[in-house]
């Protein structure tokens, strides 16, 4: 009953008068008596449970392991003779049902265990590699559930870290150096953080059953489905010292092998163009993320990451398109540095499960349905498990009308402080392209011209917009845009006003209608 007694107990019947004012009540309890006795366990806990620990965490982290590695297991693994220390623990009275109760677990360990992990590579090199100096703070959610009148009086346990402080350790090369290595250090340390950060965090829990049952209630299951269209990326870092970087990106909502996606690459380019689609299970829009690296390839050697960025999932509206540029950083953990990497540029979309009952008719416009949904022909609900086969048989055909209505600000290219702009449209994968008048001498010019793309392949198309000076000598780029389909084709029309990408200033508005005609590809 102490233990569960709140702040506001505590003053109701521990009254401010027998405190002075600087006494402050935090909300965890103390574990000194916890930590006395794990201190006299340790010993024995090391030697009961490194094998243990060996054998289950090797199948993990095989899950996880790069690309680049053709094996890494353990050599050696002992805890050390630094024991843990729980500094906290409370009882969650709000996160808990009716049927549960909820214990929230501190433990800070700054351990001197011995684990050398041994890595081979794929061009056959064998590494032992030791993992030193562990630092790792965390909260631990311990959730007792279901309540039965049977003793003990729970049926389960299910344990998730719910939230991770602090994660830092060191790898050094047994008697070499790992620096010799470029790429191996960053993939190993990438698989540790990633094996940790998705096997045992929050959402992800451990299930240990304490009565005879059936739990898979308890287990993680799929609540939606992530849409993403990684369009492009801008002003890369280039890792090339002659020529310029090879980008690919590899995305993910959890880092398993078998659930990341990985671009296509993008050769000699530092504004690359992908427009690829991808399709990622999400067990929990509220805590979990998406999260993109944008690499370099470098050929049989390892891939040399050019930056990183995350998009947490709560902040999609479920079933609306959102459309986001991502800055990249060097880590998303640590931030060791502000050096601007360039940016990515994605368009999302997060359906739940259970939200089918509004798919009803796909050429409703007020529905907010993903690109692939709005071409099935049927006007009925189709079945969960043909729509991804459906999607790959869908032709997006339709007609795309642009209309260049204006741009203003357009940055100054001639001598004389003027521009003679006009703006070319381009379609990607056709290479259609068509141009508006010239305008002479403004840098706020008004078209107002429209032009029609039959447009074959929508899901695949992008629509690339130039302004460009006029000259008696030539012609110079004053910025672009670009961008996929995906906004018109929902929404059926709108007007929008982008700012020019490569010009130090510059507004373009447009207004695009898409008039459909779905079709499907020959069997």
């Amino acid at each position: 009953m102490f233990a569960r007694m709140t702040v506001e107990d505590s003053r109701v019947l521990l009254p401010g008068k027998f405190y002075p004012s600087w006494v402050v009540f935090t909300k965890r309890q103390k574990l000194k008596w916890l930590n006395t006795q794990l201190d006299k366990m340790w010993p024995f806990i090391n030697d009961a449970a490194s094998e243990l620990i060996k054998s289950s965490v090797e199948p993990i982290l095989e899950q996880y392991k790069p690309v680049i590695l053709a094996s890494l297991t353990f050599s050696k693994l002992t805890l050390g003779t630094v024991a843990p220390q729980f500094t906290g623990i409370a009882i969650l009275e709000e996160e808990s049902g009716p049927n549960e109760f909820t214990i929230e677990l501190e433990m800070q360990w700054d351990g001197d265990p011995n684990i050398v992990l041994d890595i081979k590579t794929k061009v056959g090199v064998v590494l032992p590699i030791q993992v030193k100096n562990i630092g790792f703070t965390g909260v631990f959610w311990l959730i007792f559930k279901p309540l039965v009148d049977e003793f003990p009086t729970f049926s389960a346990v299910s344990v998730s870290l719910r939230e991770k402080k602090d994660l830092d350790f060191t790898l050094k090369v047994v008697g070499g150096d790992i620096s010799a290595l470029p790429g191996v250090s960053d993939a190993i340390e990438e698989t540790i953080r990633d094996a940790i950060e998705d096997s045992i965090t929050w959402p992800m829990r451990k299930v240990i059953p304490i009565l005879p049952g059936d739990y898979s209630n308890l287990e993680l299951k799929p609540v939606g489905i992530l849409d993403v269209k990684l369009v492009q990326a801008k002003d890369l870092t280039n890792k090339d010292i002659i020529g310029k970087s090879d980008p690919f990106a590899v995305l993910f909502v959890r880092p398993l092998r078998d659930r990341t996606k990985t671009s296509k690459v993008i050769n000699n380019d530092l504004n690359p163009i992908w427009n690829e689609h991808f399709e990622f299970i999400v067990e929990d829009a509220d805590t979990q993320h998406l999260t993109v690296r944008v690499f370099d390839d470098e050929g049989i050697s390892a891939a040399e990451l050019i930056g990183c960025a995350q998009m947490p999932l709560k902040e999609l509206e479920p079933g609306k398109v959102k459309i986001v540029w991502l800055k990249l950083v060097k880590d998303l953990e640590v931030h060791r540095d502000n050096k601007y990497r360039g940016e990515v540029h994605l368009e999302l979309l997060y359906i739940p499960h259970g939200t089918d009952d509004s798919f009803r008719n796909p050429f409703d416009p007020d529905f907010a349905l993903t690109i692939f949904e709005k071409t099935l022909k049927s006007g009925t609900e189709p079945e969960a498990e043909d729509i991804t086969a459906r999607k790959k048989n869908v032709i997006v055909r339709g007609v795309l009308s642009v209309t260049v209505i204006s741009a203003e600000d357009l940055p100054v290219v001639d001598l004389m402080g003027k521009a003679d702009p006009f703006v070319v449209l381009t379609l990607k994968k056709s290479e259609k392209k068509l141009k508006t008048r010239v305008v002479n001498e403004s840098l706020n010019p008004v078209w107002n011209q429209t032009f029609d793309f039959v447009v074959e392949d929508g899901l695949h198309e992008m629509l690339i917009v130039e302004v460009w000076d006029h000259d008696t000598f030539g012609k110079d780029k004053m910025g672009k845009v670009i961008m996929t389909l995906t906004k018109v084709i929902l929404e059926g029309e709108y007007q929008e006003t982008y700012t020019l990408e490569g010009a130090k200033s510059g507004r373009l508005t447009l207004h695009l209608r898409w008039t459909p005609q779905h079709k499907y590809r020959d069997p």
